[in-house]
């Protein structure tokens, strides 16, 4: 980790935490879940994804692994936002990134350090070739990241839940090897 970021873990949830969260259950998904969790993670910003990662891990166990899990900061030991991958490498080896940080955690280095642990793990994985974001166009705080961290942008598409996307992406493991 670089001087100054958080140090971070990513923490893997179970199929009852993810459907609790995306039911908005705070208390049920703290119950299934291996570390304290926050408000933000089953309110309104976060619930969707949660709902399609639960309905992934039940169609495709072996996602599980791939999927968004909780950003924690161990030194102070909150769970700050969530990260992850959609999903599995693709036929090409592509994965794409998605993360999110708490409004009271934002702007102390969570999304970075989040992308960085992110960016690491691809770069530990033989199947993963491309690591892909995709960022609407007026979220210039996910852009400036995702370009600080060596992505370049090779194209846009229409998300049916965010709309215009510029998609990006960084070969696995150019900054890190």
């Amino acid at each position: 980790m670089s001087p100054g970021l958080p140090v971070v873990e990513l923490v893997a949830l179970g199929p009852a935490a993810l459907r609790a969260l995306a039911d908005g259950d705070l208390v049920a998904a703290e119950a299934a879940a291996p570390v304290l969790l926050s408000p933000y993670l089953a309110g309104p910003e976060c619930r969707w994804v949660w709902g399609v990662r639960a309905e992934q891990v039940v169609a495709d166990p072996a996602s599980a692994r791939w999927i968004t899990r909780v950003v924690r900061d161990r030194g102070r030991g909150l769970t700050v936002g969530q990260a992850g991958f959609h999903g599995p490498p693709d036929a090409a080896g592509m994965v794409e990134v998605g993360y999110s940080t708490d409004p009271l955690h934002r702007r102390q280095g969570y999304a970075r350090a989040a992308l960085r642990a992110l960016l690491a793990w691809a770069a530990e994985e033989p199947a993963v070739t491309t690591v892909r974001a995709s960022v609407a166009p007026a979220n210039t705080a996910s852009r400036d990241l995702v370009l600080a961290e060596g992505f370049v942008a090779v194209g846009e598409q229409v998300d049916e839940e965010d709309g215009l996307e510029i998609v990006y992406e960084v070969p696995a493991g150019v900054r890190l090897r």
